[in-house]
């Protein structure tokens, strides 16, 4: 039960959803919201956006419009400037149940067109570059992205979740990595990202090459998510909770600090710390720094300029 302020009223977890649903609308409404036909997207607070997939009858599997989309939406919420932060989550029973077989098998249909190999692999070369990057616009948006899962999160999802920035889930979410029960490789991005994000390449690769589902605690235990929550529910909201506290700091601070992070992450440290040093010449020279440093000292709260 969740008490709201000013009414005093109690509201049960239905309620609350129907509640924070007006909200969103409130928000959306003021602000430039992409459309999309595959994913559904919100403004719940503030600078916050929600990105939800949204194929639930098809259990969110990714479809070539969907590959599509994600890579424009969230670039498009990298330069968008009311953005600073963003929630994934999926709607429906599961989080996503992987990729489209029927789209996959249409796309790489496509390949037989030809006789010469070399003809049929770069046509197949171009639909792995094409997935590849939808995932990666990710990684690559400016804005934190923070994933919540709930119940499947198969194959495909588990490439886009590692390439998010924060992953939280409910009890009932079980992980998979699927491809070697389907005759291949992973190959967008799982197989780079999750040995990063786990750090333990032994457990990693027994997931990798078993198949073998992954509940919500050992998912914890390893790293793969920060926090366990009982329900959808209660996830969104804490991760929202948390999505607004980001929001609500320096977007210069937070921004350069993500792409310093993903800078980094695979390249020597002095290395990173070259281009750190190169960013902050710029940006200690930004008014967010004055107005963070005289917040501080007299403890009070202020607001930054978007960017």
């Amino acid at each position: 039960m969740v008490l709201i302020k000013k009414s005093f009223v109690l509201f049960s977890p239905s309620k609350l959803a129907s509640a924070r649903g007006v909200l969103n609308r409130l928000y959306s409404s003021n602000v430039d919201v992409p459309k999309f036909e595959t994913l559904a997207v919100s403004v719940p607070s503030k600078n916050v956006f929600h990105v939800e997939l949204n194929r639930p009858k098809q259990l969110n599997t990714f479809s070539k419009i969907m590959w599509k989309e994600l890579g424009v939406c969230f670039s498009s919420l990298s330069d968008n400037p009311e953005c600073r932060v963003i929630v994934l989550s999926g709607q429906g029973k599961h989080f996503t149940a992987g990729i489209d077989f029927n789209s996959l098998l249409e796309e790489t249909s496509k390949a037989e067109e030809f006789d010469d190999v070399a003809r049929k692999a770069k046509v197949l070369n171009a639909l792995a570059t094409y997935c590849q990057d939808s995932i990666s616009s990710l990684e690559l948006c400016l804005k934190p992205v923070l994933a919540v899962v709930h119940n499947a999160c198969i194959g495909a999802g588990v490439d886009l979740i590692t390439a998010a920035d924060m992953r939280y889930c409910t009890q009932d979410a079980w992980f998979q990595v699927k491809e070697v029960d389907l005759g291949l490789a992973a190959d967008v991005g799982t197989l780079q990202r999750l040995p990063k994000v786990v750090g333990n390449t032994s457990t990693v690769r027994e997931w990798c090459f078993t198949a073998r589902k992954v509940q919500s605690k050992e998912a914890s235990d390893l790293g793969l998510v920060t926090q366990v929550y009982p329900d959808k529910d209660t996830a969104l909201q804490q991760v929202l909770e948390i999505a607004k506290s980001i929001a609500s700091k320096s977007p210069v601070a937070v921004q350069m600090t993500k792409k310093s992070l993903v800078y980094s992450q695979s390249r020597p440290s002095q290395e990173g710390l070259e281009h750190i040093k190169l960013i902050n010449q710029v940006m200690l020279q930004s008014e967010d720094l004055k107005k963070a440093a005289m917040a501080t000292a007299t403890k009070t709260e202020t607001e930054f300029d978007n960017l």
